[in-house]
């Protein structure tokens, strides 16, 4: 593999450049590091090995392994005792060994985010659609884009299949490398609060920051709203540029913080906003406005969710100077994001939607949104991820009594988990409520009493896997993609 100047290797002194030394063996700095490892089994001859502290590893425990696959030299944390290494290698001590990997990796691979525009899109709901918005501008204004995100990571139309939100601070100063190489005039991508709390997004270049919104979310991580909060902040420190969401209350925080922001939001006083919204089963129109221009736009994906999201794209895409007519190209040339309010395509007298929505705030938007398009019942299947944020699943099951007409309550990704104790928290919400609603813990039954039992004119929001083609259970993850799953339902009860 290559990197600077094509060549295999870096010395270890432009290595380490920027990082934190706090204690060291290393006699010779000149001496080639051929690649950085931050699992034991990746280290390979001549690499440099870091040792990161995970939820259930540590990879101090792991040295030993690295070095026998051939590390060259092992980067620990403050707190570890080096006299155990002392002999058997060449080592650095450092205050933080996941800032140290970020700077680390940078150097390595020569900081290819400074060769690009890199535009990050953090926010609690609406980031990868966001993306997706500004990448289809960016390609109207003839830019070759990058795309990292949940759904999957794209060099052009290349599509690379995405194992993380953010990846790791290697992993994605290598993507960065091997999208640079390849051409590309700019970069999207989703940054998590957790990717901005462990340090992967770190040394990267930012030239715009996004911010959709913040709700409840993660605090099984980040513990108060306070914690998320300063975590999705880092993006706008690391970044030359801002667009901020100003009907968000974090938003306007954010706007006092950082006057000299573009601004958005529908109908108030913002840079940029929309007006004239109409709102249909699978479209929206709407005019975007910003100062005294404005364009006629027709969005292809539905919801009002959906018109923030554009706005939020829209008020990047002008900031970096693109025209109103280009940005409306972008916009309707986009026919679809996968997994949000994707309808399934079928003949039956009922409607079934497919979205991600996972979070109170994205639930209660999804319903709004359905509640303006449907004529008939509101069906809403849903559960909660297991191992995650517990506070959200009464909130949640109480979003859906009050939003829908029938609740079939199932399994989302239970992970270790007990499905059960996941549905009684939930239904702990539901109870608050008047609504009908049945609990069955087997998705794909789920979704087959759904569809069996459906009314003409039924509205059948199937919320919480989206995009997601897998189910997550204790001991396994099995293939579940909702749209072959609907699909295969539909053939079994027409049979």
């Amino acid at each position: 593999m290559q990197n600077r100047k094509g060549e295999d290797f870096l010395k270890l002194k432009d290595l380490i450049e920027n990082i934190d030394v706090l204690e060291t063996n290393v006699g010779d700095f000149d001496k080639d590091i051929t690649d950085i490892a931050y699992n034991s089994k990746n280290a390979k001859e001549g690499s440099a090995f870091v040792c990161i502290k995970g939820f259930k590893t540590d990879g101090h425990e792991y040295i030993d392994e690295a070095i026998q696959n051939g590390a060259r030299l092992i980067v620990v944390d403050e707190f570890f005792d080096t006299s155990k290494i002392k002999g058997k290698i060449d080592y650095i001590k450092t205050s933080n060994t996941r800032k140290a990997l970020a700077v680390m990796s940078a150097n390595f691979f020569a900081h290819p985010s400074k060769d690009f525009l890199l535009i990050g899109v953090t926010g609690t709901n609406g980031k990868t659609s966001t993306t997706f918005m500004i990448k289809s501008i960016l390609e109207a204004h003839g830019q070759k884009v990058g795309l990292i995100g949940t759904i999957k990571n794209m060099i052009g139309s290349k599509e690379i299949e995405a194992q993380h939100t953010t990846p790791e601070s290697y992993d994605l100063q290598k993507l960065f490398w091997q999208m640079r190489n390849e051409g590309v005039d700019s970069v999207v991508m989703e940054v998590s609060s957790h990717s901005l709390e462990l340090f992967r997004v770190y040394a990267s270049d930012f030239d715009v920051g996004v911010f959709t919104n913040l709700t409840q979310d993660h605090l099984d991580f980040h513990g108060t709203m306070e914690n998320y909060f300063s975590a999705k902040l880092k993006l706008f420190g690391m970044s030359k540029k801002r667009v901020i969401n100003a009907d968000d209350s974090w938003g306007k925080r954010i706007i006092e913080m950082y006057p000299d922001c573009m601004t958005y939001a529908k109908d108030s006083n913002a840079t940029v906003c929309a007006r004239n919204i109409k709102l249909y089963v699978n479209k929206n129109q709407f005019d975007l406005w910003y100062n005294d221009k404005k364009e006629e736009i027709l969005l292809n994906i539905p919801g009002l969710f959906s018109i923030y999201n554009s706005l939020a794209a829209a008020a990047c895409c002008i900031l970096l100077g693109i025209e109103l007519d280009t940005i409306k190209k972008g916009l309707e040339e986009l026919k679809a994001v996968p997994g949000r309010f994707e309808i399934v395509e079928s003949n039956e007298k009922f409607t079934v939607v497919i979205d991600y929505a996972h979070t109170p705030d994205g639930l209660l938007n999804l319903m709004r949104t359905v509640n303006e398009v449907a004529d008939g019942r509101k069906v809403l299947l849903f559960g909660c991820g297991g191992d995650r944020d517990r506070a959200k699943r009464p909130i949640m099951g109480e979003i859906a009594g009050r939003m829908a007409d029938f609740v079939i309550v199932t399994s989302d990704n239970p992970r270790t988990e007990d499905p059960l104790k996941i549905i009684a928290d939930i239904l702990e919400g539901i109870k608050k409520t008047n609504v009908e609603y049945v609990v069955i813990p087997d998705r794909y039954e789920a979704i087959k009493y759904a569809i069996k039992n459906a009314r003409e004119n039924d509205f059948i929001v199937l919320a919480g896997k989206g995009h997601e083609t897998y189910q997550i259970l204790k001991d396994r993850t099995i293939p579940f993609d909702e749209r072959e799953v609907v699909k295969n339902i539909l053939k079994e009860l027409r049979e």
